[in-house]
């Protein structure tokens, strides 16, 4: 049995859309919010790469790089935003977290 392209973009599709219902399933947790957004750069990776490799262009693994090395600064700042935000005011709950103070 061979896995075809439509294989790939439904495993993708099924990937963001949880992405997308873990985000509005759960509006509270941080952490949550930050995993979500990763699975669903993950998934749209999946896909530049599926398409790359069955039209045999290097183009989509060589932007997937790109788009991982973002992933991983965005991943790194969002963080180190949350490890703060815990130390100042105690919780990581997104509907405590309204008000900014300069």
């Amino acid at each position: 049995m061979s896995l075809s392209l439509s294989h790939f973009l439904i495993l993708g599709a099924i990937l963001f859309t949880l992405s997308v219902t873990g985000i509005f399933l759960n509006r509270k947790n941080l952490i949550i919010i930050l995993m979500c957004i990763e699975l669903m750069l993950l998934s749209v990776n999946m896909n530049f790469l599926a398409f790359s490799h069955f039209a045999g262009d290097i183009a989509g693994q060589v932007f997937v790089f790109f788009i991982l090395t973002v992933a991983a600064a965005e991943a790194a700042i969002g963080l180190a935003i949350l490890v703060v935000l815990f130390r100042n005011r105690g919780t990581i709950n997104v509907a405590e977290l309204d008000d900014l103070k300069g």
